[in-house]
């Protein structure tokens, strides 16, 4: 019997050799049946076109503007015909037996909404990233990782429900990218990950950790860990996630901690050591808060794909979806 496609989604943004890496352990899957879509999301300095010089068996899709992590992945998902979406960072690589055992989650439950597996940091002796995760403390806007910073000693090798997946490395059924929409571009870059494994949960779908699959992560070689772009968007995107994520007592208790507690105390760690510009990027987090945005605001996925050929493509702005509402990868736990 035919396998189901599955459709691997990753965003480029000026680091082709970053992501021709991540191609070339694609091309080692044993499963025996999925495409592969590379966003190039509008690559200011770097031309992306080696990727599809090397590896012309990808479809690559050229942005004419940078739409963020959910952007760029929602445009994969509208040229995407697999019966499931794998949304890989470009600066993963994979073991060859990765999709079987997340293909195999769906097909035994379809209860499961959304998995992730387990992440390893690249590079070093086993160092876990992710086995799950206990989810985000609606007062705090922290999330607390399972495994993360643990030798794997095989002590995470049980498969099981989880509060929240990795933006890193994830499978969602097509089906339920339908129901729920698509990735919520609000964010722009960090949490819309998060926010979506809630939107497929509040339809009553579970989401899952599979240790059967494995993903090592080479983390934040697009953003950079010290960023300005980064501070500016985990500050602001925490209490976004707040807002649409949490009502009544839990929000109140959410912004009171934020204002009283996380902005002074990150205020002062910049002003201290001289970080002018981050100071700005928090400050100015907060200030986004204070204009009218539609926070509740998502997309949907259109019956018509934009699955099209040639393999390296060019999308127009009439493609695009609408940015009225737009102001990345990994868990957050910054306070």
């Amino acid at each position: 019997m035919a396998r189901p496609l599955v459709s691997i989604i990753t965003i480029n943004y000026n680091q082709a050799r970053v992501t021709c890496a991540l191609l070339a352990s694609l091309r080692q899957l044993t499963y025996p049946n999925y495409e592969v879509i590379v966003v190039d999301n509008a690559s200011p300095t770097e031309d992306p076109g080696p990727i599809a010089e090397q590896f012309p068996e990808v479809q690559l899709l050229r942005s004419p503007q940078n739409l963020g992590f959910a952007g760029g992945n929602n445009l994969g998902i509208r040229a995407a015909n697999g019966a499931y979406c794998l949304f890989l960072n470009n600066d993963t690589e994979v073991v060859p037996h990765l999709l079987e055992p997340l293909v195999a989650v769906f097909e035994r439950n379809p209860a499961i909404g959304i998995v992730s597996p387990k992440i390893i940091f690249y590079g070093t002796d086993g160092l876990i990233q992710y086995a799950g995760c206990d989810g985000i403390s609606p007062w705090t806007g922290r999330s607390r990782v399972i495994g993360c910073l643990e030798p794997d000693k095989g002590q995470h090798d049980t498969s099981h429900v989880t509060a929240l997946i990795h933006g890193a490395a994830m499978m969602v059924p097509t089906a339920v990218i339908r129901r729920a929409g698509l990735m919520p571009e609000l964010y722009f870059l960090y949490y819309e990950e998060l926010d979506w494994c809630e939107m497929i949960k509040r339809l009553g779908y579970l989401s899952y950790y599979e240790a059967g699959a494995t993903v090592y992560h080479k983390e934040s070689v697009s953003v950079g860990q010290g960023s300005v772009l980064r501070t500016y968007y985990l500050s602001r995107n925490r209490l976004l996630y707040i807002r649409r994520n949490t009502t009544g007592l839990r929000f109140w208790s959410g912004l009171l901690f934020y204002l009283s507690v996380a902005v002074p105390k990150n205020s002062l760690k910049y002003a201290l050591r001289r970080e002018w510009p981050h100071l700005r990027a928090l400050w100015r987090a907060l200030g986004w808060h204070l204009q009218k945005h539609p926070v509740h605001q998502n997309h949907y996925l259109p019956a018509a794909s934009l699955a099209t050929n040639p393999r390296s493509t060019t999308l127009s702005d009439s493609h695009l979806p609408s940015l009225a509402a737009v102001a990345r990868p990994s868990v957050p736990s910054a306070t």
